[in-house]
């Protein structure tokens, strides 16, 4: 934290601002109950219920109470604040300390920072908070639109709002500038609120619908931004999930092609009830090539969402990595995919095979303009840019995959594929999302099991909106 004079002062002012407001803030809360509802609807998507939390500018507790932690911890500057917040929440911990230069023990699986604006330095509050954060912390900053400054002070002075003074206007930009500057990466960036008090139908059509669109959403009065520390390389295990059905003459050159990308590595080939002898082809892999580590799981013959969750289940090792037995994604592609996920460049690893030239007629022309359309509408749901949404080629952690498994199920409709319910349910875990670009080349032995093409596609669109109404249109 920077000492100096000036600063100090503004310190100070800030404190004692709001040690003054600290009686009107719970009757000013109780008159804008329609703004906090939708405020805490939009933290609760970012910061999962029964997670530790740690809030920065804490105020007197209630946002920090709302969002029912397992473990809670509240920093302001403001004493009578403090003070205020331990006797309306005693199960919940505070502490009257300078934002800039915290000490609290322990990790958090998210660090909100509330009152962005009432901060002096914010690249001190996130070197201080480094040293609560371990590799899945997500830190949430919430602050006001530039656009609304105005109309922010003409509503204090209408006393339609607690007046605070701010001393910053933060625009995203800026944020995303000081995160990269201070070793964060910003994750996403989201703009809720259109009109911040209720008129019954009109407020829950534009702050849920119109708040979304573009042009529209630019005129939010608030924004959330969610980031992480930037990781550290690793050198995780990994299990390379292959699932199979009839993909007999596939086997052996999938176990010769595949590279050794980990010290500790494992082939699981999952079988889904083939008939042309694939099981057996791959209990001689597993004779012929012992140093490998391949082992056979029996799925249950469902479709290969089912056996790629069966596969996930038995794996034992940090990082799960799936490869498509057809071997249209090349095995010798696979270490591009680990170096991503094991230097941190991302926590769900989406294979592209839209960016390369296709091999004859590796995909064909309907299917290419279905994958184009839906990469559009995955890209406007998640705020994030995804090139190919059914690219059997997919990597994240196992840990991960254990939160996304319990969302599976919730779409609306059952994902015959997996490729859907993985990319969606990383997206509400706030996954890192990245695009990996892959050459993609004509199977070469076998069918394809991509079949009724417009089926197939009726079901993706039903998902497509479920995701919708659940991430966009929360």
């Amino acid at each position: 934290m920077i000492r100096h004079p000036h600063l100090d002062e503004l310190r100070d002012n800030i404190k004692h601002k709001n040690d003054d407001i600290t009686e009107r803030r719970i009757k000013w809360i109780k008159r804008n109950p329609y703004f906090y509802k939708q405020l805490i609807k939009t933290l609760n998507f970012a910061i999962p219920e029964q997670s530790s939390v740690l809030h920065i500018r804490s105020s007197i507790g209630y946002i920090l109470n709302r969002l029912n932690p397992s473990r809670g911890v509240g920093i302001d500057s403001s004493e009578k604040q403090i003070e205020q917040a331990r006797k309306s929440h005693r199960h919940l911990e505070f502490k009257a300390q300078n934002v800039e230069n915290i000490d609290v023990e322990g990790y958090f699986d998210s660090i909100l920072i509330s009152s962005t604006e009432d901060i002096v330095d914010i690249k001190a509050v996130l070197e201080s908070i480094k040293q609560n954060c371990h590799d899945r912390t997500r830190v949430v900053f919430t602050f006001y639109n530039y656009g609304w400054h105005w109309l922010v002070k003409m509503a204090e002075k209408l006393r339609l709002k607690i007046p605070q003074k701010m001393h910053n206007w933060v625009a995203p930009a800026d944020l995303h500038n000081i995160l990269e500057l201070s070793g964060y990466e910003q994750i996403y960036n989201k703009k809720f609120v259109l009109i911040p008090f209720n008129i019954p139908i009109i407020s829950y059509l534009l702050n849920r619908f119109v708040a979304r669109l573009p042009i529209f959403r630019h005129l939010c009065m608030m924004n959330i931004t969610v980031a992480r520390l930037v990781p550290k390389p690793k050198q995780p295990s990994v299990s390379i999930i292959i699932p199979c059905r009839n993909e007999a003459g596939n086997i052996e050159p999938a176990v010769e092609r595949i590279p050794q990308l980990a010290p500790d590595q494992e082939i699981i080939f999952g079988d889904d009830k083939s008939t042309d002898g694939t099981p057996d082809i791959v209990r001689k892999m597993a004779e012929k090539y012992p140093e490998k580590n391949i082992r056979l799981v029996d799925s249950p013959g469902i479709n290969k969402a089912s056996n790629v969750w069966t596969c996930f289940d038995a794996a034992e090792k940090d990082v799960l990595m799936i490869l498509d037995a057809d071997l249209t994604v090349i095995p010798e592609e696979l270490p591009y995919f680990y170096e991503a996920i094991s230097k941190g460049y991302g926590e769900f690893i989406n294979g592209s095979r839209l960016l390369y030239p296709m091999h004859d007629e590796a995909m064909r022309f309907f299917n290419v303009l279905g994958n184009k359309f839906f990469s559009l509408f995955f890209s406007y749901i998640l705020d994030t840019k995804i090139k190919d949404t059914l690219c059997g080629t997919k990597v994240l952690y196992r840990e991960d995959f254990k939160k996304i498994k319990e969302l599976r199920g919730t779409w609306g409709v059952n994902d015959r594929w997996g490729d859907y319910e993985l990319i969606f349910g990383a997206a509400k875990t706030q996954l890192k999302l990245i695009d990996l670009p892959v050459h993609y080349m004509e199977r070469t032995y076998g069918e394809t099991k991509m079949t009724g093409r417009i089926k197939n596609g009726l079901v993706m669109l039903r998902m497509s909106f479920a995701a919708l109404m659940k991430i966009k249109f929360y």
